[in-house]
């Protein structure tokens, strides 16, 4: 369920212009400063995945890994896509959010 909200917001972020895909934009986000969320395929390559949480963590840049790379690009209109970069601060945390609090139904203990 929260990956479904995780995923349109993806969306929402795209159409507002707030996302960057692929590794050289996503590169060129994080070393500008530009980038404050960077958003991995859980089946990323172990290449890949080295590559981002070295410059996230060199950066102090977010990392979080979620979804395939088919649900990725699929969430904002593309082909595959093993990485986004989120450009605005405010869609960063709205889909940090998402992933902190997995549970939208709390349940209750009588």
């Amino acid at each position: 369920m929260m990956k479904n909200k995780f995923m349109s917001q993806l969306g929402l972020a795209m159409r507002a212009g707030k996302l960057v895909s692929g590794d050289e934009g996503v590169f060129k986000a994080i070393r500008s400063g530009e980038a404050k969320l960077v958003i991995m395929a859980e089946d990323a390559s172990d290449n890949t995945r080295k590559k981002f949480q070295d410059k996230c963590s060199f950066y102090s840049v977010p990392l979080m890994e979620l979804g395939t790379k088919y649900e990725l690009g699929s969430s904002i209109g593309k082909e595959m896509r093993v990485i986004l970069g989120v450009l605005d601060g405010g869609f960063a945390q709205m889909l940090q959010k998402c992933q902190e609090n997995p549970a939208e139904v709390k349940m209750i203990d009588k």
